[in-house]
This record gives structure tokens, C-alpha cells and sequence, in this order.
């Protein structure tokens, strides 16, 4: 993988001389996007340490196949799509069930036992096992979604592919986003927490801690976390007025299931519901 990387970024110093006729780029570019879409490979990884990974060339693959792909027309039954990107195709085969009105692009990856209701997943994504993606949920480029994961229906976790050396969003294992939550920028959520509906988080929403009162972190939900959309009062010249923020109403001891009827309960003491 040594090899195709530094292929990759030779060709990335090179970009503004490439074209879709340069067979031998094409191919070394589609063979590292073959990789993200296999799994063999992924945009980024959490550490031991926590932190979050990127492997930029990867990003840079995905960049330059954009460029060196032509417009292509595509019809399935009575629709008609314009795309330079392929999409996704033998899912039963890799154990993956996808409704009618779902669509994936090629260079993403879905585990066995992924389930896509009619939504999205964009190139660069990954999807862990066991994951719903309900209905009308958007899985941007790049974004890393965990294990047993449930998105809720509309939520929207956003993409990045540029600047390479940003971070994607990370949703961990055994997490649950709540309907119409959007979730961007690079933002986090960590193992096995919840967000409930409506919670917009972001590297400059501040994540605080409702027993406390303290700033726990900025776009970062820590594990094993309850979270609900909240606002706080802020003095400005023009007046007083209410910013966003997400509230941590409850811990979860590690490793604990989410029960949904005693979730629904605790949020509902707080007049949410997921």
C-alpha cells in the first residue's frame, strides 16, 4: 500500500496536467478508491489514544478520480442521473440491505448488516456493521460511522473532503443520533451515546455538562453520553440573545444498551424525545 501511496501523491503534485484519457492515472487512482470501497482501507481511524487519524492521500484519491473521471449518464428503470461517480452495486452478495429510493457511491463502504431506508451515503463514507441509516438520512463524503449505529430518519452527518488534512465526522460504535440532528465539520460523538432530535453539533457548539455548568469540550459528545439541544443566554451591544449549545443530561455506565422506553423517559423529564 506504500507503493500506491506515493503514487498518489506523485500524481496529486501533477493534478492540473491531468485528463480523463490518462489511462495509467485512472487506473492507480481507481485502484485506491477500489480499497475505501472494499474496506481495506479507510479516510481515518480513531487512535488508542483518542484521537483521530487522517490518511490525507486517500482524501487526495478521492479528489483526483473526480478529475479524471468523464460525465457518465445512468438510468435505472424510469430515472435518469448525470454523475461522474458510479454507484454501489452487489449488496446482497456483501450482506447489506438496501430499500428502494437508497443510493451509495462507489468508493464508500457498507459492513454486513448495514441498512439503508431510502437515503445516502457519499464516497469516502464508512458504515460499520449492524447500522441503520433510516429514512432520508445523509452520510457525507468521508464521514466514519461506527457499529450498531441508528441515524435516525433526516439526520444529516456532513462531509468533508477538502482541506485533505481535515477531519471527517466520527460517529462511534453503539451510538444513536435522533431524528433531524445535523452533525458536521469534523464534529464527534463518542461510544454508545445519544443525541436527541433537533441537536446541531459542531466544532464551535459548546458541549456542556448540565450537572455542572462546564464546557466539556466543543463539538465533541463524550462517550456514553445523553445529549439534548439546549441554548444559552449571551450579552451582546444589540441585546440579549440565546446561542446554541448541546446539554449532557445523563451518563450511561460503559457498555450499557439503550433501552428506548427508558431513554424516551429521561428525555421526556426534559421535554425531548429521540
Amino acid at each position: 500500500m506504500a507503493d500506491l501511496q506515493a503514487d498518489i501523491d506523485d500524481l496529486w503534485e501533477h493534478r492540473d496536467g491531468l485528463d480523463p484519457d490518462d489511462a495509467d492515472a485512472v487506473a492507480i487512482v481507481r485502484q485506491a478508491v477500489g480499497l475505501l470501497d472494499t474496506g481495506e482501507a479507510r479516510v481515518a481511524e480513531v487512535a488508542a489514544d483518542g484521537a483521530v487519524i487522517v490518511h490525507e492521500w486517500l482524501k487526495r484519491a478521492i479528489l483526483l478520480l473526480f478529475r479524471l473521471s468523464a460525465m457518465e449518464t445512468v438510468e435505472l428503470g424510469p430515472f435518469e442521473y448525470a454523475d461522474r461517480i458510479p454507484l454501489k452495486r452487489q449488496f446482497a452478495a456483501a450482506g447489506v440491505r438496501v430499500v428502494p429510493g437508497a443510493s451509495a457511491r462507489w468508493g464508500s463502504f457498507l459492513d454486513r448488516g448495514v441498512v439503508l431506508m431510502p437515503s445516502y451515503v457519499n464516497i469516502g463514507a464508512r458504515v460499520g456493521a449492524g447500522t441503520m441509516v433510516d429514512t432520508w438520512a445523509t452520510v457525507g463524503s468521508c464521514a466514519q460511522i461506527g457499529t450498531n449505529v441508528h441515524l435516525s430518519g433526516g439526520v444529516g452527518i456532513g462531509g468533508v473532503l477538502e482541506p485533505a488534512q481535515a477531519a471527517p465526522v466520527v460517529v462511534e460504535d453503539e451510538a444513536m443520533v435522533g431524528s433531524r440532528c445535523m452533525v458536521t465539520q469534523g464534529a464527534r460523538i463518542g461510544r454508545g451515546s445519544v443525541l436527541g432530535e433537533g441537536v446541531i453539533l459542531n466544532p464551535s457548539i459548546p458541549v456542556i455538562d448540565a450537572e455542572t455548568g462546564d464546557e466539556i469540550s466543543r463539538g465533541v459528545v463524550p462517550p456514553w453520553s445523553v445529549a439534548i439541544s439546549a441554548s444559552r443566554r449571551r450579552q451582546y451591544p444589540g441585546g440579549e440573545f440565546f446561542i446554541p449549545c448541546v446539554l449532557v443530561i445523563r451518563r450511561l455506565s460503559e457498555g450499557e444498551r439503550h433501552d428506548k422506553s427508558r431513554l424516551n423517559d429521561a428525555l421526556r423529564d426534559h421535554g425531548v424525545s429521540v
